[in-house]
């Protein structure tokens, strides 16, 4: 399994650390460190692949000598605490082979560190760890100066910013997944803290072949593999003791799964063969897991009961708006719009006018369905002008910034991101009512859950939805694929006459493409003289350019883009473009300039994208422009709706050039002509966006170095990836069944048996009697004065908020002995053996079941005071119980729960300050990965957010982006956090 690993430290003389021995061990070489006249020999290590010196331009050629290099960096830092070098190590995904492995490492290293002006020395090591699997990574160590062709300069502070390792850690995933996916495999990683993807397990954030401390030598290593086995055994017992953790990991981005995929999880978060045994154990006995059948293949196929619950509660919502009729418009007021339009020369077609009355008709849900091309956005403009005329509002919605921008851009109707929409909502803003019409674009991108959340609540206020989108083209990144599920449940219009394209022939390509024929419609092409191999990628690279200059200079006032799956292929052929329009006097002064992607040259007249959605400029993540005016601190743009924006690069600096853009960007985008470089991470979706794009022409290039022939190149773009529902699998009476039993608590059990059967009282508290003996095995307890607890009568009360009461404290009990009897193990760990974790999964759902959030709000005190567990667990209960009340005050007091996170978060911030002040960077990382955390959580709780908003100042925000309470609190302390959940993310 691909694993996400990317660690920064400093190599300094504090530590007792040589740069010259940490480069010999690191290269498994022999060098000599000359300022101590020692040699430092570690040619004897094994592991180490490839081992180079890559130099920025104009360092001296000498450096490529790795013993000259750090021998000269020893000489100049002259501080007997010297910072020596930055190390930057991370893991590399084991599905790759050696080559492709290190040509990864490579193209990262180059493109965020040498192209910045560091001196790398990157070493890469494939290591078989004790299971027989290989563990491979990179360490690179990278000079802190600036160099010029003689030596080195002042240090460069920018390189220290902890904004810069957040970069380094998300373009390392970027980066990754890019090349996974152009190789065909099927793995991915996260740079992004668990708790921000929803996963509430410990990062594995440590590997590497064993190492032992050599300080004699002045090398910091450490038996990395051993802390990465540590955290996947901790890993494995928390998923152990609730495998609901893995469940919600999994289907996060996916409805259904496979025991494959929980095998694969498993593997990924436990230790050894018995644990990966109990964790794919506990997975498979989870109350909420659903069984649903085989799939398409023959697989087993499963899902939760939460994600089944969303389903239904997304179908219920779309049903109950399907039957409402209160949103109709008037046969005059829809004619009127028709016939403005045809006085502004838009003729609808009859599939167009079709679903302008089907979406100003009675229903509450509208749904279109049209392929790329068909005027869904001139149709739902005819129909906002309806809508206007019979008194409703009209608002739009779309997954990213930039296809809400191409649906206000082509309908008029004022659009945001679903994003930004539910923010408001959670503070109480822009809240939908009955005269509200709210269209969603793109709909096929949007989550289940997500979709949910929006219908749900424009079903509670009455207002009309209509969806509008296409089933075939890009897929959610989050789970589900709901638009397709709804249009087969209520059905809608559908728009199939192509108008984008001028030619009739290429109409019937993109209807090939809409229908999954991908073939026909390569094929097509390739009879127009549109399609064009090369023996290589670069080639085929450096083909795609020239036909695009050839085409700019003929037709100048043509609109145009290339379009690619990746954004390393983006950056290069951005910069291949950049060469043409150089050398044909297009361009201005080059100004160089440091921008979030890393070091770039901008001239005016050099075409950009915008990166990151900016309310005060008015851009969105995917706008293009054209430089007007350009300098070291600032920049002016003319994007391509007319308008001129200014914005200084120190406020904004999400922005890089935009000849070339992915397909996913792409996405709702129309240009007159369009170049495509296929590479093997394209499947039907992508191929589909990328190849209807254009009006009149579009040139696909591809390289035989990755499709053998045009037969490969079709089979490759023709792959099918569509995501599913856990509703497309008819589930057995059974099933369904044990999903609704599971949603009677164990209260209402109790409750019903005391009420019904009251003979059976005795054999029930027997049942809720613990597994351990308190207080002389007294069947139940009773609070003494002297904080003990002693039996009472054996015959059980009728009142059965009695039992429950007691119930209740053996239930506190139960718990407090099983986590002291965790924290008292003899190693001391805290992990505990396989039968205490057990023990502790047991107890928490007994207490869950008889007091909700008890244990939490237990374990909340305990974190407090480690002294109340010894003490619930010997039978004092005053003080637990009344810590416990209080922990359940503080959850359910929004006041007081604000309170406790402005406290904590303040309380982490100094703590953060003073680790990294002391060079404790393990420390600080965990702290700011707990920062994240809490930032992150605030999207998950809208009331909260909504009380901190008053707090701002307390908590150190400095931004106002008018987007999330949790964003702006992580940006403005430098803390990484999940920017979006789409791919303009």
């Amino acid at each position: 399994m691909a694993i996400y690993h990317l660690h920064v430290k400093v190599i300094g003389r504090r530590a007792g650390s040589s740069a010259v021995a940490s480069a010999a061990y690191r290269s498994a070489s022999r060098l000599r460190d000359t300022r101590i006249d020692r040699v430092q020999d570690f040619s004897s290590k094994r592991g180490v692949v490839h081992s180079e010196v890559l130099l920025p331009d104009g360092a001296p050629e000498m450096w490529r000598d790795r013993e000259r290099l750090w021998n000269d960096v020893e000489a100049f830092e002259v501080r007997k605490d010297a910072q020596l070098a930055r190390e930057v190590e991370f893991a590399l995904p084991r599905e790759m082979s050696q080559a492709q492995g290190i040509a990864l490492a490579r193209d990262f290293v180059e493109t965020e560190f040498v192209d910045l002006g560091m001196v790398a020395d990157l070493n890469v090591h494939w290591d078989i760890g004790a299971d027989g699997m290989a563990k491979p990574h990179a360490h690179v160590m990278l000079t802190m100066r600036s160099v010029d062709e003689d030596s080195f300069g002042p240090k460069v502070r920018e390189w220290n910013a902890t904004q810069m390792v957040e970069r380094w850690r998300e373009r390392w995933a970027e980066l990754a997944n890019e090349r996974l996916a152009e190789l065909d495999i099927d793995a991915r990683i996260d740079h992004r803290s668990l708790e921000a993807q929803g996963i509430a397990l410990e990062p594995q954030s440590q590997i590497g072949a064993p190492a032992q401390r050599i300080e004699a030598e002045g090398i910091e290593t450490a038996d990395r593999s051993e802390l990465h086995r540590e955290i996947a055994r901790g890993n494995g017992a928390r998923i152990i003791a609730d495998p609901a953790l893995a469940l919600d990991a999994i289907t996060h981005q996916q409805s259904t799964f496979t025991r494959r995929d929980m095998a694969r999880f498993a593997h990924r978060h436990s230790d050894g063969i018995e644990q990966f045994n109990a964790v794919i154990g506990a997975m498979g006995r989870a109350p909420d897991l659903i069984e649903l059948g085989k799939d398409g293949r023959g697989e087993d196929r499963f899902t939760t009961r939460q994600m089944i619950e969303a389903e239904q509660r997304l179908h219920r919502a779309a049903g109950l708006m399907a039957e409402r009729e209160r949103h109709a418009v008037k046969d005059i007021e829809r004619e009127a719009a028709l016939q403005r339009a045809e006085q502004r020369g838009l003729v609808l077609s009859g599939e167009q006018s079709d679903a302008l009355a089907h979406i100003t008709g009675t229903r509450d849900l509208g749904i279109v369905v049209g392929y790329a091309g068909t005027g869904k956005s001139a149709m739902l403009g005819v129909a906002r002008e309806a809508w206007q005329a019979a008194g409703l509002e009209v608002r739009g919605v779309a997954l990213s910034g930039i296809a809400a921008e191409n649906l206000e851009s082509g309908s008029g109707i004022t659009s945001r991101t679903i994003a930004s929409l539910e923010h408001g909502w959670s503070q109480g803003r822009d809240l939908l009512t009955s005269r509200d019409v709210l269209v969603i674009d793109e709909a096929g991108m949007v989550g289940t859950r997500q979709l949910e959340r929006v219908l749900s609540h424009a079903a509670d206020v009455g207002a009309k939805v209509v969806l509008v989108g296409d089933p075939q083209q890009l897929q959610s990144i989050e789970a589900g694929a709901a638009f397709r599920s709804l249009v087969e449940r209520h059905g809608g219009a559908e728009i199939g006459e192509v108008r984008r394209q001028r030619a009739d022939w290429q109409r019937d390509a993109t209807r090939n493409l809409a229908t999954g024929r991908i073939g026909d419609a390569i094929h097509t092409y390739e009879r127009n003289g549109m399609v064009h191999a090369a023996q290589t990628r670069e080639q085929a690279r450096g083909e795609l350019i020239e036909r695009w200059d050839r085409g700019r200079q003929v037709a100048p006032d043509s609109s145009r883009i290339i379009l690619t799956h990746t954004n390393e292929e983006v950056r290069a052929l951005n910069q291949a473009a950049r060469e043409r329009m150089r050398e044909a006097g297009d361009l201005g002064e080059e100004v160089r300039v440091t921008v979030e992607r890393g070091a770039r040259s901008f001239a005016r007249g050099d075409r950009v994208m915008f990166l990151q959605n900016e309310r005060g400029l008015g851009v969105k993540n995917g706008t293009l422009g054209t430089i007007e005016e350009v300098s070291a601190q600032s920049m002016s743009v003319r994007i391509d709706d007319g308008r001129s924006v200014a914005f200084d690069l120190k406020d904004y600096d999400r922005i890089d050039h935009g000849y070339a853009a992915t397909i996913h960007k792409a996405q709702g985008m129309t240009v007159d002509r369009t170049h495509v470089l296929a590479t093997p991470g394209m499947d039907a979706h992508s191929s589909y966006v990328a190849l209807s794009r254009h009006r009149d022409g579009m040139e696909l290039h591809y390289g035989r170095d990755d499709f053998a022939d045009g037969d490969r190149l079709v089979r490759t773009l023709s792959r099918e990836r569509a995501k599913d529902m856990a509703s497309d699998y008819p589930r057995s009476d059974p099933a369904q069944d044990y999903a609704e039993r599971r949603s009677i608590t164990f209260r209402q059990r109790v409750v019903e048996m005391v009420r019904k059967v009251p003979e059976k009282l005795r054999d029930l508290v027997d049942t809720l009697r613990p597994s351990v003996d308190i207080a002389q095995d007294a069947p139940a307890l009773r609070e003494e004065p002297g904080n003990r607890v002693r039996p009472i009568a054996q015959e059980p009360p009728e009142d059965p908020e009695a039992v429950l009461r007691q119930a209740r404290t053996r239930a506190l009990v139960r718990h407090a002995r099983a986590w002291d009897a965790i924290l008292s193990t003899a190693d001391g760990t805290g992990q505990g053996t396989p039968e205490q974790i057990r023990e502790l999964s047991d107890a928490r759902k007994a207490f869950e079941e008889l007091r909700p959030h008890g244990w939490r709000d237990a374990e909340a005190a305990y974190e407090k005071n480690p002294e109340l567990v010894h003490e619930a667990a010997g039978g004092k209960l005053n003080r637990t119980i009344r810590a416990l009340q209080l922990e359940t005050e503080i959850r359910t007091d929004p006041e007081r729960r604000a309170g406790q996170f402005v406290e904590r978060w303040k309380k982490l911030d100094q703590q953060r300050h003073r680790q990294y002040s002391d060079g404790d960077y393990s420390g600080y990382k965990a702290t700011r990965v707990q920062m994240s955390d809490m930032a992150r959580s605030l999207e998950r709780d809208p009331q909260l957010e909504s009380l901190l908003a008053a707090r701002r100042k307390e908590l150190g925000i400095s931004l106002d982006t008018g987007r999330s309470l949790g964003r702006e609190l992580a940006q403005s302390h430098g803390i990484d956090f999940d920017r979006s959940r789409g791919l303009g993310l």
